[in-house]
């Protein structure tokens, strides 16, 4: 299996912050957010690599981390030609990209590189091996205020029967946290859903298209969470980190 870290963003509800720094690099009790993510990925007995996806205007900054640390699993950067906003991949193309630029076959742990959450890996995983099919992680946020800036799944029992990117009327308050597992067999869907036309930056639009299509499965945990996107959630992750 092969952990995937998606940092092809550039956050612009952080900038100045982000203009020459990636989101995924930011300071978060110490160390960077990636480094709290790549943590949980090494512990994990299935994945073999650990490859990050970046762009090339962000380049050099990971470079330059990556010449700092040593890792328990190969590690490598993938680079998206992409240098501005304008010319941005989107998670969805840019996860096609890699897949087709590395050649991939095997399954894939997909993880966006601005999360930071205290569930375990394993429990993940473990769940997706009794299903095999496509899973995602799902947290209660537990107001529909909240439930309408993300993608809302529609269960029924586990499996995810309709999913929402940002409803009005959420159907629940269950959300995705741009956490998922793929199996390799899936891998080669992604650019059939993109040469259909369909959007290639959000990954719920992705996930909505799959389970119309087949089954995709949804795993609820409950502890802590954070999408850090903007300047107040990057301050509650500090004090939650500062307080652990």
């Amino acid at each position: 299996m092969k952990a995937i870290l998606l940092c092809g963003g550039f956050a612009k509800r952080l900038w100045p912050l982000t203009l020459d720094m990636p989101k995924a690099l930011l300071d978060v009790g110490g160390r960077a957010i990636l480094d709290h993510i790549i943590d949980k990925v090494e512990c994990l007995q299935d994945v073999d690599e650990v490859i990050i996806s970046t762009n090339a205007a962000f380049e050099p900054a990971f470079r330059e981390w990556l010449g700092g640390r040593r890792f328990a699993k190969p590690t490598q950067l993938i680079v998206e030609p992409s240098r501005g906003e304008n010319e941005k991949f989107g998670a969805i193309r840019g996860l096609n990209w890699l897949i087709e630029k590395c050649g991939l076959d095997s399954d894939c742990l997909v993880i966006a590189g601005d999360n930071l959450f205290d569930f375990k890996l394993n429990d993940f995983l473990g769940f997706y091996k009794k299903t095999g099919a496509p899973t995602v992680a799902l947290y209660d946020v537990l107001t529909n205020e909240r439930a309408k800036l993300y993608g809302v799944p529609k269960l029924d029992g586990t499996r995810i029967a309709e999913f929402h990117e940002k409803p009005e009327n959420p159907p629940s308050t269950l959300i995705s946290t741009a956490c998922y597992v793929f199996p390799k067999s899936i891998l080669p869907i992604f650019g059939e859903y993109l040469v259909s036309g369909n959007p290639g930056d959000k990954p719920g639009h992705f996930i909505a298209w799959l389970a119309a299509r087949q089954a995709v499965h949804g795993w609820v945990w409950r502890g802590t969470w954070f999408d850090v996107g903007d300047f107040d959630s990057l301050e509650a992750a500090k004090k939650w980190v500062k307080g652990k």
